[in-house]
């Protein structure tokens, strides 16, 4: 009978694993990443996709909105299954897989579902320019502060910033130059 090491028991000792997916090409880089860490560390995969309510919370206090709740819940469910299905297809992500949907703000709504010291959390780290940070806050700033398990940050792709400025091209109708596309 062998021994196992410290690090092997790290890996095991892993239970679930969350990541939040809310489309953008970052959250699936995200959801990718922990898909894997999931098949290596034998956990489950909980995906979680975070919902607000329509007017933010002042605005859902009220009882005629519950009809309006019913139906965001139901869109974000609905979101959640076309995320999952364009992420994996058919196969799914080879390990075993809960969906999550959560009226709450991103960050709070992961550190809520990864609340013990044996889970692992991954978020993917976007695109943080300036006026983005202004006028969204960091989801994976808040989660490295507030989480109580480990925190698995996943780097945009190398491909994003190069989206980034075909769209910013785009936008401003700036003209393509041949030169630009060799290496």
């Amino acid at each position: 009978m062998g021994t196992r090491t410290d690090s092997e028991e790290g890996i095991a000792a892993v239970r679930k694993i969350v990541v939040g997916v809310s489309g953008t090409p970052g959250s699936l880089s995200a959801l990718h990443r922990a898909a894997a860490e999931a098949r290596v560390r034998d956990a489950e995969l909980w995906v979680v996709m975070a919902w607000r309510a329509p007017g933010g919370e002042l605005g859902s206090r009220g009882a005629c909105n519950a009809s309006a709740l019913t139906d965001c819940r139901a869109a974000a469910v609905e979101r959640l299954r076309e995320v999952l299905d364009g992420a994996f297809g058919a196969a799914g992500p080879g390990v075993t897989l809960a969906g999550v949907t959560v009226r709450a703000t991103p960050g709070a709504a992961l550190v809520d579902t990864a609340r013990g010291p044996e889970d692992l959390l991954v978020v993917g780290t976007g695109s943080r320019n300036a006026l983005r940070r202004l006028v969204r806050p960091s989801v994976a700033r808040y989660c490295l502060a507030h989480a109580a398990c480990p925190v698995l940050t996943v780097p945009p792709s190398p491909l994003q910033a190069d989206l980034d400025e075909v769209h910013r091209r785009n936008f401003w109708r700036r003209p393509l130059d041949a030169r630009e596309l060799v290496p």
